[in-house]
């Protein structure tokens, strides 16, 4: 679904992503694991248009999305749920969501994404007349994965959705990321609880200083000894 070759990435004139390629297959979870500054989120923004590659390519289900604005690439079926959230707070909870479905023009698929959120977070239900930032962390967290779902998108990236949270609100997102796995989404996953993100995923590349030195399934990164010995104190 998802081949990213050889891109490198640039803030100013400093390289911050060498030479990095990954795959993503329809229906994986993939995780990108890595210290802080290893260039996972700066990876998950090339992607989603917000930063430009200097070098490589971007292919999305066979097009090319290496030049493709954030909304084109948005239409093209990837969604980006970034570490800020970046919900708007005065507005409500239903409003926010209403606000991910801006690229479908079917008020009959609104109400169903809308619907499906709600059955995934109830709690957003339950509260979707209340302005968003008078949630909770883990709520503006669910908030901003089911704005990001509104769009029906094929592929979701989530830059470590865990962030900041409370460990029962963590064990609550990240339920609801194994949940949208099983049901099929394809899903990108940077997450800092490399333990918990590797349990999730079917693959999963390590970066260190923005390079990929390690990847193979979870299971075997979480018998190697570089996931051991760097992220999981063994």
């Amino acid at each position: 679904m998802l081949r990213v070759d050889e891109i490198e990435v640039r803030y100013s004139r400093i390289p911050a992503i060498h030479d990095v390629s990954f795959t993503v297959q329809a229906g994986e979870l993939i995780s990108i694991v890595g210290a802080n500054g290893s260039g996972k989120s700066t990876l998950l923004k090339t992607v989603a248009g917000t930063l430009r590659p200097s070098k490589g390519s971007i292919r999305f289900e066979n097009q090319d999305i290496t030049r493709s604005s954030t909304v084109e690439i948005v239409r093209n079926g990837i969604t980006y749920v970034p570490e800020e959230r970046r919900i708007f707070g005065p507005l409500s909870v239903e409003e926010n969501l209403r606000l991910g479905a801006y690229t479908l023009n079917s008020p009959e698929q609104i109400e169903k994404n809308l619907n499906y959120v709600f059955e995934l977070f109830p709690i957003l239900k339950e509260r979707r007349h209340q302005s968003a930032g008078t949630l909770s962390g883990g709520q503006q967290q669910m908030l901003a994965i089911g704005r990001g779902l509104m769009s029906s998108p094929k592929m979701l990236m989530l830059d470590e959705p865990s962030l900041g949270l409370m460990p029962k609100l963590v064990d609550e997102v990240l339920e609801a990321v194994a949940t949208l796995k099983k049901q099929g989404l394809t899903i990108l996953l940077v997450e800092q609880r490399v333990r918990e993100a590797l349990e999730l995923a079917d693959r999963g590349y390590v970066l260190q200083t923005g390079r990929t030195i390690y990847s193979g399934t979870g299971k075997e990164l979480m018998q190697s000894d570089i996931v051991k010995k760097a992220f999981l104190g063994l």
